[in-house]
């Protein structure tokens, strides 16, 4: 079996998941204009043939709504794409929600939301281009989680632990991806400009031009390191936080966050 490798167009298709917005949307235009024919999906088909129409080249993105809850959609959806398109070489998995919780009201919905689009959402999709990948000796597959999923952050229980979640469900993967030529690539982003992001009403530190973190991800799945984090200050910040004993740890989240 070959070693895993970072695919190129001439592989066959990338599909993005989360394309109608955000960083999904700037990075299949951004693929674009690398090569590649991008088949963008998301729940809001005239968001999606509104990116197809900004394409930089004329029909290489192909809108393919769907709902990512839906696992039986999104099987029905690649074999359709597949069939009509190509083989799904590259995937980024990137389609998510973000609802900032507290503790009361404890409102169940947001957690239940949450889990079912930012981790089921992806468990779908593995399950729909995994197979196809296998059969094939290989293939390319990042997932989008966030720097959110290294610690506990004020209002971030719900999004937090889905991210943490795809973190680990990544790592994991990889033993067994490494086997069978299939790459998984895990990103990590800190702060992007947004509509998620929009939401917040606190100041975010690094905040990164939406149009910056895409040509920052494509970087990072063209040269195949596993994890694409940044901006790289505040990650490492985050990350040597983790390391911190918990008491430590929450005096200083509490003295700079004012939770």
């Amino acid at each position: 079996m070959a070693a895993p490798r970072p695919r190129k167009p001439s592989d066959g298709l990338f599909w993005i998941t989360g394309a109608s917005s955000g960083i999904g949307r700037e990075l299949a235009l951004e693929s674009v204009r690398r090569g590649w024919r991008v088949v963008a999906t998301a729940r809001r088909a005239e968001e999606l043939e509104a990116l197809a129409k900004a394409s930089p080249v004329p029909g290489a993105i192909i809108p393919a709504p769907c709902d990512v809850t839906d696992e039986t959609a999104m099987r029905a959806l690649v074999t359709r794409i597949e069939a009509e398109h190509g083989v799904v070489a590259r995937a980024f998995l990137n389609a998510g929600v973000f609802y900032p919780v507290e503790i009361e009201p404890f409102d169940t919905w947001k957690y239940h939301k949450s889990l079912a689009v930012n981790l089921g959402g992806v468990v779908n999709a593995l399950g729909a281009i995994v197979p196809g990948m296998l059969a094939r000796g290989g293939g390319q597959i990042a997932v989008n989680a966030s720097v959110a999923g290294y610690t506990g952050m004020p209002t971030s229980a719900a999004y937090g632990a889905t991210k943490a979640g795809l973190i680990n469900m990544v790592e994991s993967l990889k033993f067994d991806g490494d086997r069978r030529g299939i790459l998984f690539q895990l990103v990590n982003p800190g702060f992007v400009e947004t509509p998620a992001t929009a939401q917040n009403s606190f100041e975010m530190p690094h905040l990164v031009k939406v149009d910056d973190a895409a040509r920052r991800i494509a970087d990072g799945l063209d040269d195949g390191r596993f994890e694409i984090f940044f901006p790289k200050r505040f990650a490492w910040q985050l990350k040597i936080l983790a390391l911190l004993p918990y008491r430590l740890y929450f005096w200083i989240l509490k003295r700079s966050t004012g939770a």
